[in-house]
């Protein structure tokens, strides 16, 4: 279809009857918004008698209101404002367009499965809006979490007292801050501590409603929740190191700067591929033969750290549909993230694989909210045309504002410093490190987690060992101390949790792994239940000494594994428990010398 044209324009003629043109022509149509006139060759050929008929067949024209034409690739970037672009890649440009023009059939069905045969200038008002809203959410699910363990892992009575390790780091000089960059420089007493988690609360709270009253205050309130989290995890020590917690920061440093440039949402990608293919790919760099065998799957179920009810039934599928998904879950994680960068339809296709992916691992195992910010990172990989009718109108109208070209470039400097830094992740992972420059640049921006690193399971634990604690006035009668969510009671079903985290349930997984001896903050726990710390017995789901607290504690080992059908059917019981011996000798608090304190 051909529109009138006018001699203060230029005009593209184009070849009428080829429904490859007719598409991208449809599309330049939207982009150029009036600056270009448009024309088949059927319609306005005659009136340029300057151009042979032949051409017209041949490539596209572009006529100036002077009268000069240019044709091929070069009319292309020509009209789409970026012949600066063409000086750079004229030759490679020239020999893709002539092939193209020689295959259109090819190209037309090629562009029809892979774009449709409507396409539309790719905006993401729409997906920003949604992630911005789930972001809100996750913060807020992840400071609340926050709020009810934070004085039993971190406070002055917790676990392992932030102010401890402030007070140690302040020896260090002006270095401190950016070692630790934390607001809790200021003071970490407890009330600051709960208190900033649930200001952590209504911040998440406001970033969530705010999309419908102004998008600069929402930029305002991203960045309060970047740097108030920073500084949570940046003194949370063992118990915000999950890569979650990184995810977290990375991605709300991120949105920070949405709807400054397009290449944001780009960038998404670019984090959504690099979490999907590290994850993957230290898989087989490890050397791991469970995931090259295929048998990984076998194990996973029961030996992750907190297995949901599902990962029951799961793991009694048939095992050689249970090798097929093994396989299944290293493709869709290492060569379905290269998807992300291709045509719309292919990236919509490899959106639906990761995160039916996500879903998955949601549905057999509690890992807080990785799953679900992770799902709403893999959004960038769609578009308004997909996600538009989940949002009103007139927001979608306010995402897309024009922004002051200050915003912009800022936008893309960040954009540069993050691919800078994720290509040197990138080495690091597979020559095990990086050129010099890139290696300094990690090293300072690592305090502040804008960029990282990931890959979970890279070896596949093959037995699940459980710790159990127990406590003794005496040293001959023990009683244990039961945990809210970690298995425990072989006839307790595994809970649903996610996406609440409960760190210390966490991180005793992490302990069974090794010794007591390299897991310090285990003894500063034991040292908090002999003192009766209530603080840290509220993390627990039972206290056994109500009265006043245990002179002595212990702690043992034990194999877990599912339990088969027919024991279930019969006894009940999710877990079987074969003893393991010792993890802890008996310990208790040094006998006070007359007069003075314990």
């Amino acid at each position: 279809m051909s529109e009138p044209t006018s001699a203060a324009r230029p005009v593209l003629i184009f070849d009428g009857k080829c429904g490859f043109c007719r598409i991208w022509i449809d599309y330049w149509r939207q982009l150029t918004a009036g600056r270009i006139d448009y024309a088949a060759s059927q319609d306005v050929g005659p009136q340029y008698p300057q151009i042979p008929k032949e051409a017209f067949g041949q490539s596209v024209q572009l006529v100036q209101p002077d009268g000069t034409v240019s044709s091929g690739a070069r009319a292309v970037f020509q009209t789409l404002g970026l012949l600066w672009l063409y000086r750079w890649v004229s030759g490679p440009s020239e020999i893709l367009y002539r092939f193209i023009a020689r295959h259109r059939d090819f190209a037309y069905q090629f562009t029809k499965y892979t774009f449709g045969t409507r396409i539309q200038p790719t905006r993401f008002e729409a997906v920003q809006w949604i992630f911005v809203r789930l972001l809100a959410a996750v913060y807020g699910v992840a400071f609340m979490s926050l709020a009810e363990q934070v004085d039993g892992l971190i406070g002055s009575h917790g676990i392992t007292p932030a102010i401890e390790l402030l007070r140690t780091l302040s020896l260090g000089g002006p270095i401190r801050y950016l070692a630790i960059p934390s607001l809790f420089w200021l003071g970490a007493d407890d009330r600051t501590l709960t208190g900033m988690a649930w200001c952590g609360v209504a911040l998440s709270v406001a970033l969530f409603i705010t999309g419908f009253i102004r998008r600069r205050f929402e930029r305002f309130l991203l960045i309060l929740l970047f740097i108030l989290y920073l500084s949570f995890s940046t003194i949370g020590q063992d118990f915000l190191e999950f890569q979650w917690d990184s995810l977290l920061l990375e991605a709300g440093f991120l949105a920070i700067f949405l709807g400054t440039n397009r290449i944001i949402p780009i960038m998404f990608r670019w984090l959504a591929f690099r979490l999907y293919f590290l994850s993957g790919v230290v898989k087989l760099l490890s050397g791991d033969r469970n995931w090259r065998n295929l048998s990984a799957l076998s194990f996973h179920f029961h030996t992750q750290p907190l297995p949901t009810v599902l990962a029951w039934y799961a793991e009694k599928l048939p095992a050689g549909f249970l090798r097929a998904t093994t396989w299944m879950v290293l493709a869709i994680e290492i060569a379905v993230p290269f998807l992300l960068f291709l045509p719309r339809r292919i990236r919509i296709t490899a959106a639906a694989w990761l995160v039916g992916l996500q879903v998955a691992i949601l549905l057999t195992g509690n890992y807080t909210f990785f799953n679900v910010l992770t799902i709403g990172i893999t959004l960038f990989a769609l578009d308004d045309q997909a996600l538009r009718r989940f949002v009103p109108e007139q927001i979608q109208e306010a995402f897309g504002r024009a922004v002051s070209p200050f915003e912009a470039r800022l936008a893309m400097v960040i954009a540069v410093a993050i691919f800078y830094l994720g290509i040197g992740h990138f080495w690091q992972t597979f020559r095990g490190s990086a050129p010099a420059p890139i290696e300094l640049a990690l090293r300072y921006t690592a305090p502040f987690s804008i960029v990282n690193t990931y890959g979970l399971f890279a070896v596949m634990t093959t037995e699940r060992r459980e710790i159990t604690v127990e406590g003794s006035a005496d040293g001959e009668n023990w009683k244990k101390y039961e945990f809210q969510f970690k298995p425990g009671d072989p006839n307790q079903a595994p809970r649903w949790v996610a996406p609440f985290q409960p760190r210390l349930d966490w991180q005793m997984w992490f302990a069974a792994l090794g010794t007591y001896q390299n897991n310090q903050w285990f003894v500063g726990f034991v040292l908090r239940l002999l003192e009766g710390s209530e603080p840290v017995i509220n993390l627990l789901a039972t206290n056994p000494f109500p009265g006043q607290p245990p002179r002595y504690i212990r702690a043992t080992l034990a194999n877990y594994t599912f339990t088969d059908s027919a024991t279930h059917r019969r006894t009940g019981a999710w877990w079987s428990v074969q003893p393991r011996g010792q993890y802890l000798p008996p310990v208790g608090l040094r006998p006070s010398a007359p007069g003075t304190s314990p």
